[in-house]
C-alpha cells in the first residue's frame, strides 16, 4: 500500500485538526461535570427536605457552578484552538505506506510507524491516530480519493485499529 495526498494552505484546516484532537482529550470534562451538577442538584433538593439544609446550599450551589465550568471548559479550549490555529495554515503532504504515517507541514516532517499504533477512531472528516491511549495525529479522510479512502479502511481494519463497518 502507499497512499500520498496533499493538504492544501487552508486557514481552517489547523482549527478542525486541533479542534478533533482536544475533542478527543477534554470529553471526560463533559462527563465530570455532568456528575458534578447532578450530584449538586441531588444534595440540594435532599437537603431541603431536612432541617438545617441551608447549612449545605452553598456546598452544593458550588458543586453545580463547578460542574457547568467543567461542561463549559471543553468547548472554551476547542473554540481558543481554532482561533489561534488559524495562523499556521502552510502546504503538506501525507505518504502512507505499510510500515508508517508520514506527514509534512512546510518545512517540518515527521511521522508515526503502524507497530507505535494502537488504535485508530473514525470521525466523519477524520481518522484520528492513537499511541497508547493519546491521540497523536489524524488523517484527513476529506482529502483522499475514494479508493484510497477504502484501501487505507481495509489495511487498518486487517490490523485490528479500526472497527468494521
Amino acid at each position: 500500500m502507499h497512499i500520498r495526498f496533499d493538504v492544501p494552505a487552508d486557514p481552517a484546516y489547523p482549527g478542525r485538526v486541533a479542534a478533533a484532537l482536544s475533542g478527543v482529550r477534554l470529553r471526560r470534562f463533559s462527563y465530570i461535570g455532568a456528575v458534578l451538577v447532578a450530584v449538586g442538584v441531588i444534595a440540594f433538593v435532599v437537603s431541603r427536605g431536612f432541617a438545617g439544609g441551608d447549612r449545605f446550599s452553598s456546598l452544593y450551589l458550588t458543586l453545580v457552578v463547578a460542574g457547568v465550568l467543567s461542561m463549559l471548559y471543553a468547548p472554551w479550549v476547542r473554540w481558543r484552538a481554532r482561533r489561534r490555529s488559524g495562523r499556521y495554515a502552510v502546504e503538506g503532504a501525507y505518504d502512507i505506506t505499510d510500515d508508517n504515517i508520514m506527514m509534512r507541514s512546510g518545512s517540518e516532517s515527521g511521522g508515526i510507524a503502524w507497530d507505535g499504533v494502537t488504535e485508530v477512531t473514525d470521525t466523519p472528516e477524520f481518522w484520528i491516530v492513537y499511541v497508547d491511549r493519546m491521540p497523536a495525529t489524524v488523517i484527513p479522510r476529506r482529502l483522499m480519493t475514494t479508493d484510497d479512502d477504502e484501501t487505507l479502511r481495509a489495511f487498518m481494519t486487517d490490523r485490528g485499529l479500526l472497527q468494521p463497518r
